[in-house]
């Protein structure tokens, strides 16, 4: 499952440390999924789904009785000593590995199949996925409900290697103006600046190098559509100038992506990849069969882009209350 890095201007814990977060979940997912694989070839899950339930309920009574001041007082302050937030968080996590299941698998139906089991636990994956790419421990963004929803952006989350890292719709800050793209992958050897061009099944994009290409059908009449090749080439100039800057050694490839259809462009510039029905599924094979590790240059190139992106996002109810408590007591007269 790629890593949703960022998407749009909502929080990532990916940005507080990209060096740290994509390595944890890849080491998380791999021990769930071979607790489960394992379960499942001995005939024990039901075994492991009532552990599952029982440490669950565990935790929430370990909560309720411990509430929020335990975990308050041992980070009192947590927002005037940055250093305390790390040690925080490593401490939440480590209590999620520890006492339950970290990304809280729920099954309704008992799995048919292996292959069953593992669509179920990558479906369970894209909302953990959708978590940490819009939270951290003090701060979350509101996520809309239509990306839990999105095939897009599941067809990316689902479908490539761990090692891929996702920005999905990002919004840069360039010059105090922001400008939203469509799709940035960062493959360990490759960044691919996706545009996508999609309509009905089998619809034909005729391209050129004016403002509107036409899309033609079958059953409906004829339309215009935006060139696509404007916003590939407006997030290839944002890509390459970030890149430049911070000094990432990775090629960069602009993608104009019609999965369904089909995109008619005899002289399309050679910088620019264009993927349809036809050439789509070798691109995509070559792509999933890249088995080489996170790679350095390819963290700094996300650090990079991360840096640039706008964020908004709001203080967890309970961090904020604990913030107004120690402001208070710090204010309060001796």
């Amino acid at each position: 499952m790629a890593q949703l890095i960022k998407i749009q201007d909502y929080i990532s814990r990916y940005e507080q440390d990209i060096y740290r977060y994509p390595t944890q979940f890849a080491r998380l997912k791999k021990q769930q999924w071979d607790t489960l694989k394992a379960a499942y070839n001995a005939g024990e899950l039901d075994r492991l789904y009532s552990e599952y339930a029982e440490s669950e309920t565990q935790v929430k009574i370990d909560t309720s009785q411990e509430g929020s001041k335990g975990l308050f007082k041992r980070v009192k302050g947590i927002f005037h000593r940055a250093e305390q937030e790390a040690e925080a968080e490593e401490l939440v996590i480590q209590n999620q590995v520890e006492n339950t299941n970290v990304f809280s698998l729920k099954f309704p139906f008992r799995p048919a199949s292996l292959d069953e089991l593992k669509q179920n636990f990558l479906n369970q994956l894209l909302r953990f996925q959708m978590k940490w790419g819009s939270s951290t421990l003090r701060e979350k963004s509101f996520v809309d409900q239509s990306f839990f929803l999105d095939e897009r952006l599941r067809f990316f989350l689902q479908r490539f290697p761990d090692t891929f890292l996702v920005l999905y719709k990002p919004i840069f800050l360039l010059k105090n103006a922001p400008v939203e793209v469509d799709v940035i992958l960062l493959t360990p050897v490759d960044a691919w600046c996706i545009t996508f061009l999609e309509a009905e099944e089998d619809a034909a994009f005729i391209g050129g190098s004016d403002r509107f290409w036409v899309r033609r059908h079958h059953k409906h009449p004829d339309k215009k559509v935006l060139n696509p090749l404007l916003g590939a080439n407006r997030m290839g100039n944002i890509v390459s100038q970030l890149f430049e800057l911070y000094e990432v050694n990775v090629p960069i490839k602009k993608v104009i992506l019609s999965r369904n259809g089909y995109v008619d462009y005899p002289k399309a510039p050679n910088d620019i990849t264009i993927l349809d029905k036809r050439t789509f599924p070798d691109w995509f094979d070559r792509l999933r069969n890249i088995s080489s590790p996170l790679k350095a240059q390819q963290l700094k190139g996300a650090q990079a882009l991360l840096e640039y992106c706008q964020t908004t996002s709001s203080l967890r109810p309970e961090w904020d209350a604990e913030y107004n408590q120690t402001e208070g007591n710090e204010h309060a007269a001796p």
